[in-house]
């Protein structure tokens, strides 16, 4: 998601002459760096998701995340926007910029808050009063009004609703019914800001083509007349398999065991969440490192809502990495008793011989890779 990580995207889907055999590049572009990367190709579409605080003594403040993304977007002035409309920061961003944008969202409230996690967007970012909430979702996104100002969420083009995260996630949006085996309300938004950019640059994918039967109109926009179809959508859904780390599943000695990257207070709340709705017992590995790359300072932990690891559901806790003693700190601060392991391996192994049929692994990032190595490792083991 850096320059030179989009190089080497675009040359190693390159043929042997250099040329690109694709109508499409999709492409996952740093915050920090996406200055750099529109300085050498001008994208068509900018799908924004949220904005949250990550790696403080990187990026520090939020603003500054705000301030990269903001001259990033105006290097490339007629690119459009697609933007969450339940996020006040993305929103607020998107209407500075002057860049054409549409939105997509939650349409309804999908639960009541059950968390006291930190509130990236409390103040109204044009006039600096305190935003009011209707309902929140996770974070600061929600349905949200600044009553001195009259900055609101917008009306979302692409609007989920009859949401359910239960055994998987669904919802309807332009009628159409999504369904997906996967986790967490956060599947929900990422999901429907694909279907949203699918439908913008009209992709058969989530297109059926005219009212009138006619060949499918080219440019996404609802003026075109394309109508949804979520057929192929679905199917492709249906085919997908979690990818490293990202609510991956393994299956080792008859246990599941889930994992999940968790680098932010808003990841890490997210997470937690995902895994409370699963009823069944189960066990937990945090696994916590500061280098580099994760960023040295860690303080964020205290940012999270680590209260509700209380649940009856989850039997133990145990803890590995380089900042292990601080998360078994900072769990004896809400009374959760945690075991700090020398290695991850060593805490996944203890806890797989503990008896409950599934666990979950949460780390960060320069956890996540020996940790797939590992687990990758002993699924094909068979002892």
């Amino acid at each position: 998601n850096m320059p030179a990580g989009v190089a080497a995207a675009f040359t190693e889907a390159a043929g042997l002459g250099g040329a690109l055999d694709a109508d499409y590049a999709c492409i996952e572009v740093d915050e920090a760096s996406a200055r750099h990367v529109f300085g050498c190709i001008r994208p068509g579409y900018l799908v924004l998701t949220n904005l949250f605080r990550d790696q403080l003594d990187r990026y520090g403040e939020i603003d500054t995340t705000i301030g990269l993304l903001k001259e990033a977007i105006g290097m490339v002035p007629e690119m459009k926007l697609i933007v969450n409309a339940d996020d006040p920061l993305s929103v607020w961003l998107a209407q500075e910029t002057g860049n054409p944008y549409v939105c997509y969202g939650i349409g309804e409230e999908v639960r009541s808050a059950r968390s006291h996690e930190i509130r990236e967007g409390r103040f109204c970012k044009r006039c600096g009063a305190p935003l009011q909430y209707e309902y929140y979702h996770y974070g600061q996104m929600g349905k949200y009004r600044c009553f001195a100002c009259n900055f609101a969420r917008p009306q979302a083009r692409y609007e989920a609703r009859s949401i359910s995260t239960e055994g998987g996630v669904s919802f309807q949006v332009e009628d159409q019914q999504i369904e997906a085996g996967l986790q967490g309300l956060y599947s929900v938004y990422n999901l429907l800001a694909v279907w949203s950019a699918l439908r913008e640059e009209g992709s058969p994918l989530v297109c059926g083509g005219e009212e009138d039967g006619s060949p499918l109109v080219r440019g996404g926009d609802m003026e075109t007349g394309t109508r949804p179809d979520s057929r192929l959508f679905n199917e492709t859904l249906q085919q997908y398999h979690a990818q490293f780390g990202r609510n991956e599943t393994f299956r080792i000695d008859g246990h599941s065991v889930t994992l999940n990257l968790a680098k932010n207070p808003a990841g890490f709340n997210q997470n937690i969440e995902a895994m409370l709705e699963d009823p069944e017992p189960k066990r937990l590995v945090i696994v916590i490192n500061d280098n580099d790359q994760d960023g040295r300072d860690i303080s964020w932990l205290w940012d999270v809502d680590f209260d509700r690891i209380s649940d009856e559901s989850v039997r133990a806790v145990a803890v590995s990495g380089i900042r292990a003693l601080d998360m078994c700190l900072r769990l004896k601060y809400v009374e959760i008793p945690s075991t700090p392991v020398d290695t991850p391996e060593e805490a996944i192994e203890e806890m797989l011989a503990a008896g409950e049929e599934k666990l979950y692994v949460l780390v960060n990032y320069t956890a996540l890779f020996p940790v797939h190595r590992y687990l990758l490792e002993r699924e094909r083991r068979k002892d």
